[in-house]
């Protein structure tokens, strides 16, 4: 009796574990059709984004999947030219020989190594600030700053194009939050005379609009920030390294010598192109962040290698602008001689050189034609950039030569007649 009762049980147990699984695949089924269609509808559209796979280190040349020889890299944010720099390398190998893989924790409880410190103090140093916190990624240090300062009795005013980090971060913070139209100074205005009475007044910009290239107009930003008793918050990730005489970015750039009261940039793009980024400013900013901060508090610390590549950078920057100048004349550059061609290119005098188009399906098919001929380049469209403002957005690096500059030129002159753009 008890044998049958145990495989009674045995049975029903398969029973009811094939009607759960029945009724889980059932719901799986349901919300693969669902997310089917959505990627259906974004193909339709022309706005469907492929990763192409590199096989090579990131460089001014690549190896991609698919292709038979190397193609010359114009889309990615290594405006340096640091990501394969041997010395660099080098340096970093050490640290990894030294410090391990990482330390499997975050910074408060045993995750802080003597290197992350020599880190902070470089950042702080070099952008002239009082202290700096480094960070996973610049996307965390942008979701941990308006939350841990602002409260419901504080308000931030935000530019309508800020990076999606920026925008997150803020849907965060129990601050109120209003948007400006795109670098409108007016508008701006009229916002902190309508907020006078909050506690905090925060201004939150990009200093370079990474889709556009175009630049805050960060003098006059300053300006309305001193009149109303605001701060002004400035994310750096395309300035930091290259933009400005020295590099030290947009406000450099406008001469605003430390006007602006909050910086987050980034390690990633120009400071050698692995990961990290960082707040820095005033010391008492700093260690609230740190008590307060949730991605700074609860996520492991940046791999000793990583740090590593950061110091390294920092202090190449400090010891001589020869970088800067480079991709400042390589700018200059591709600028002229495509506005001579006839393309219409975006932004302002920066190393992010949108080739603007419009179309979603003409971008795709331009940056398809351009890999045939050897130029890795991407298109940009809708969600990433606003509807009918296509375009693909080529980047200049200090490594690019003036040689492989007029290949790419040569390649969008050709390609661009074919699709009738010029």
């Amino acid at each position: 009796m008890n044998i049958l009762k145990k495989k009674n049980l045995s049975i029903s147990g398969h029973i009811i574990y094939f009607c759960i699984r029945f009724k889980s695949n059932s719901a799986e089924n349901d919300l693969k059709k669902i997310l089917s269609s959505q990627i259906s509808e974004i193909k339709k559209n022309g706005t469907y984004k492929s990763e192409r796979i590199i096989t090579s280190a990131q460089n001014t040349q690549i190896s991609v999947s698919g292709t038979k020889n190397s193609v010359l890299n114009f889309c990615a944010n290594n405006y340096l030219g640091l990501s394969n720099n041997k010395d660099i390398i080098e340096f970093s190998k050490n640290a990894l020989n030294k410090y391990g893989c990482g330390l499997s924790s975050v910074r408060f409880i045993c995750g802080t190594q003597d290197i992350h410190k020599e880190l902070e103090e470089k950042i702080s140093k070099f952008h002239q600030r009082e202290d700096a916190i480094v960070y996973a990624s610049c996307f965390d240090a942008n979701a941990g700053i308006f939350e841990s300062i602002l409260t419901p009795d504080d308000v931030v005013l935000s530019d309508e194009l800020n990076h999606a980090s920026i925008i997150d971060g803020i849907r965060l913070c129990k601050a109120k939050k209003f948007r400006y139209k795109h670098c409108d100074m007016a508008v701006l205005e009229d916002l902190l005379k309508e907020n006078s009475s909050s506690r905090i007044k925060l201004i939150a910009t990009d200093g370079v609009f990474s889709m556009d290239g175009n630049i805050a107009p960060l003098n006059e930003i300053c300006d309305l920030a001193d009149k109303y008793n605001a701060l002004v918050f400035i994310d750096e990730c395309h300035s930091t390294g290259f933009f400005g005489k020295t590099g030290r970015g947009t406000e450099e750039f406008f001469d605003l010598k430390q006007r602006v009261h909050i910086i987050n940039s980034t390690l990633g793009k120009a400071l050698g192109g692995a990961a990290g980024g960082y707040t820095t400013g005033p010391k008492e900013l700093i260690d609230l962040l740190r008590q307060k901060s949730r991605p700074y508090l609860f996520s492991n610390s940046l791999p000793p290698p990583v740090v590593a590549t950061g110091i390294k950078v920092m202090d190449m920057l400090m010891n001589s602008n020869e970088l800067q100048e480079q991709i400042a004349e390589n700018v200059k550059h591709f600028r002229e001689k495509m506005a001579k061609i006839g393309f219409v290119i975006g932004g302002q005098d920066h190393p992010i050189c949108p080739v603007m188009l419009g179309d979603a399906k003409l971008a795709a098919e331009m940056a398809e034609e351009m890999l045939k001929r050897g130029i890795y380049v991407v298109g940009f469209s809708y969600p990433v950039v606003p509807k009918g403002k296509a375009r693909i957005r080529v980047q200049i690096s200090a490594a690019h030569t003036i040689e492989e500059i007029d290949k790419c030129i040569n390649a969008f002159t050709e390609v661009g007649k074919q699709l009738n753009v010029i």
